[in-house]
């Protein structure tokens, strides 16, 4: 049976079209992907994040834990700041990508991928063998994104309380890039984070999951005269893939290594010992056997969808890689996508082919992102 969030019945009534994600009944659009996805380039979005997992981990040894599992140092996060991190197995391997905040000066925030909470806290509880408090929190809470241009306009009337702790700015639009803030919603306590997956400015509200119709219902009120829209997962796809930002199973898995991926500058290679790390280091130094690099097709087709063949260009021709990440652009009409290549392929300005439904169509390889926001200042 698939899982749901605390606004399913919210979204059946904004007439959102469900789906299965990650074992999750989600909305994928309530009105069109392509409208949703302009409203976030050019107004503001709210997006239910709820299926996303929150785990707690705190004491005196916590740094030092979660410093040996994940590949960025939690020891440059000042109280009320986070960053984008992975956790990898021994093999370097990725076990999930995530957020790691540093709430007090002993406790952290990680917000986890939906599809891999299970295995997250499993693989947390086996390295950290009981030196510090661990609490999967993932049931007690729900989330949301608010993401656009106008997202700041809409945050503070929503939740007005001034911060009750981490950063301690008195409004949540003070917050700076990957700062978060404690604030209160119905008398309770929430967590407001100015980052988001969709390259624009924006902000992630994780709330207690019995008051995020509220929040939910708050935000909508303080954002309809802003053009603010619900949007769903295919909104949040077409968006991410724009700006290259991975997603798990697609760019990232257990195979497949943060500096392959591309997001090596998330991995500090200088803090000491770190689960994969041995082998990350040798990637560095030595290379790699395939690379993530980011294409648009060149000449009208139908859009490139994961597991499509990439092919070289010449008299040679041959497959060079696959595509992991396709879609056709709403804000650049035309294909785009993500893929691993062999590392003689990854430069950009390189000639490729994708096979499409059995006939190869032209691309080339860009630089990251695809697509560059304009309108981001904080």
């Amino acid at each position: 049976m698939l899982k749901r969030t605390p606004l399913f019945e919210t979204h059946r009534k904004l007439g959102g079209k469900l789906i299965e994600f990650g074992g999750w009944e989600m909305p994928v659009y309530y009105s069109s992907i392509m409208e949703e996805h302009q409203a976030v380039r050019t107004a503001a979005g709210l997006f239910d994040i709820s299926h996303m997992g929150e785990v707690i981990v705190a004491g005196p040894q916590a740094e030092s834990v979660l410093n040996g599992v994940l590949t960025n140092d939690l020891r440059k996060l000042a109280v009320g700041q986070g960053h984008y991190t992975l956790m990898c197995n021994e093999q370097g391997g990725v076990i999930d990508d995530l957020y790691a905040y540093r709430m007090n000066p002993t406790d952290f925030l990680l917000i986890i991928n939906a599809a891999r909470i299970e295995p997250d806290v499993a693989w947390l509880e086996r390295c950290n063998a009981g030196r510090a408090t661990l609490k999967n929190a993932s049931a007690e809470y729900g989330a949301l994104a608010l993401q656009g241009p106008k997202s700041a306009a809409i945050i503070d009337p929503a939740f007005p309380s001034a911060s009750c702790g981490g950063t301690l700015v008195p409004r949540a639009s003070d917050l700076q890039k990957n700062q978060a803030g404690i604030f209160l919603h119905d008398y309770v306590t929430i967590y407001i984070a100015r980052t988001g997956y969709t390259g624009e400015d924006g902000f992630e509200v994780v709330v207690p999951a019995d008051h995020v119709e509220s929040a939910w219902s708050r935000l909508m009120e303080a954002g309809w005269s802003h053009g603010l829209k619900p949007c769903g997962l295919g909104a949040r796809d077409t968006l991410r893939t724009e700006v290259c930002y991975p997603l798990y199973g697609h760019e990232l898995d257990e195979q497949t290594t943060p500096i392959e991926a591309g997001v090596g500058f998330f991995v500090a290679l200088d803090k000491g010992e770190f689960t994969g790390r041995k082998v990350l280091a040798r990637q560095k130094a030595e290379g790699v056997s395939k690379r993530c690099v980011a294409f648009r097709m060149t000449a009208k087709s139908a859009p490139p969808r994961p597991g499509y063949p990439i092919w070289n260009i010449g008299p040679d021709a041959r497959r060079i890689g696959q595509v992991v990440s396709g879609t056709q652009s709403p804000s650049l009409g035309v294909g785009i996508g993500l893929g691993y290549v062999e590392p003689g392929f990854a430069k950009a300005d390189t000639a490729i082919e994708i096979e499409i439904r059995g006939r190869r169509s032209p691309a080339v390889v860009v630089k990251k992102p695809i697509y560059r926001i304009k309108n981001v200042t904080v």
